[in-house]
């Protein structure tokens, strides 16, 4: 009875030479997967020769809609910015790899939940935050790295939203009636028009005002995400959580938000699709400021791009246009229409036509409707919420046969 002998093995570099011996006496080659996977070869149209996988990528299960979707509490983990307390002596501190190219009032909002946006404004008009030693503008953008001073912020300490006066009550209420959508971490309000989204000379009324009584438990407040002016109507988006704020913030300052407006114009833009492209810059003067459209290189110009649709016509003296900003610049909208010599009905800063009459029965009110809103949600999934129609909007498509369930073509405008 004979024993079998198991050889030992031998090293690869051997092994891959006798392989290539057998082969012609040619090297074997050594292959390497790239990380999509083994790869096969295939004429394209052109003759040449095109890479493709030869496993499928895997299908992506659909974002839930809303309804489905229930709201889940804060994850208490490191990607969720944690709470710093109020400092009361000046203090130096280092923007940080993740707080690269925010604006200094969204860099203070996140640092500091307990400061309203004008108390931010004030310490940054007087001159007491500094960057890098030098006095700093409100919408500057930090760099990783940057030396912010902070001055002393004395402020009570935030009250909670367990024992609400009754004003308060009455605000919460308010704005709840406002929720289109709502979970642990969002909130979109359909702000009426009229209301203003952030204080200012005169203005004791206003969402950033009105959150106050959000307040939860820990002190922490709603933080407004982006802003609408005060007679422009529609989807409001707020961040509940620190670390909602910070995803959001970060959505729109990469353009992964998409915005849609709707506005009544008055004649009707031909061609009916097209796109603006533009430099505006703030232009003050003595009794208000507006945007002005500038040439690239002027100081303050920002450039902005604006697709527009039109979706119905009255009387080919009016149109209903569907609007979608790809930047957002202040007063964007109003003022490129205004520029392509159809300004926005009601607009008392940018309607420029002489002797033009409003039709009977219309209200002169802003026509302009932030109505739809589409944000990839902080946790997973898409937030998708559309606004109704405001009152006085409602009134003046009623009267002029405008059909607001039509097909809105500005779907299919790119993104860029």
């Amino acid at each position: 009875m004979s024993r079998r002998f198991r050889k030992p093995l031998e090293k690869k570099s051997v092994r891959e030479a006798k392989r290539g011996a057998k082969s012609g006496g040619k090297p074997s080659a050594v292959k390497t997967l790239s990380k999509r996977g083994p790869a096969e070869r295939s004429l394209n149209k052109s003759g040449g020769f095109k890479e493709r996988s030869r496993y499928p990528e895997p299908r992506r299960a659909a974002a839930p809609s809303f309804e489905e979707r229930k709201p889940r509490a804060p994850r208490d983990d490191a990607s969720a910015p944690k709470d710093v307390p109020l400092p009361t002596k000046v203090q130096t501190v280092v923007v940080t790899a993740d707080e690269a190219n925010m604006r200094v009032d969204r860099f203070l909002e996140a640092r500091f939940p307990g400061l309203s946006f004008s108390h931010i404004q004030r310490i940054v008009r007087k001159g007491e935050l500094r960057v890098n030693g030098k006095r700093a503008d409100s919408k500057d953008r930090l760099n990783e790295g940057d030396n912010v001073r902070i001055p002393p912020l004395k402020l009570d300490t935030p009250k909670t939203a367990t024992h609400l006066s009754d004003a308060e009550t009455k605000i919460r209420d308010e704005l709840q009636k406002m929720v289109l959508f709502e979970d642990a971490d969002v909130m979109v309000l359909n702000k009426p028009a009229g209301l203003a989204v952030q204080g200012g000379s005169g203005l004791s009324r206003h969402v950033d005002g009105m959150l106050e009584v959000m307040r939860d438990a820990k002190g922490q407040r709603p933080r407004l995400v982006h802003r609408l002016d005060r007679e422009t109507a529609g989807c409001l988006l707020i961040a509940k959580t620190r670390f909602a704020a910070s995803t959001l913030t970060g959505s729109f300052r990469h353009r992964s938000a998409r915005k849609i407006y709707w506005a009544l114009v008055a004649g009707v833009p031909k061609p009916k699709q097209g796109r603006i492209s533009t430099y505006l810059a703030k232009e003050e003067n003595e009794e208000d400021s507006i945007m002005r459209v500038a040439a690239h290189g002027d100081e303050g110009a920002s450039h902005a791009v604006t697709y527009y649709a039109v979706v119905e016509t009255s009387a080919q003296k009016l149109a209903w246009v569907s609007l979608k900003p790809v930047t957002g610049r202040t007063h964007q909208l109003r003022a490129h229409m205004a520029h392509i010599n159809h300004a926005i009905i009601g607009d008392p800063k940018y309607f420029n036509k002489e002797n033009w009459q409003l039709p009977g029965g219309l209200q002169k009110r802003l026509h302009l409707l932030a109505r739809r809103i589409v944000i990839p949600h902080p946790r997973g999934g898409v937030i998708d919420v559309t606004a109704p129609l405001p009152p006085h909007m409602l009134q003046s498509w009623n009267l002029l046969g405008l059909e607001a369930d039509r097909f809105d073509p500005i779907e299919h405008a790119p993104e860029e």
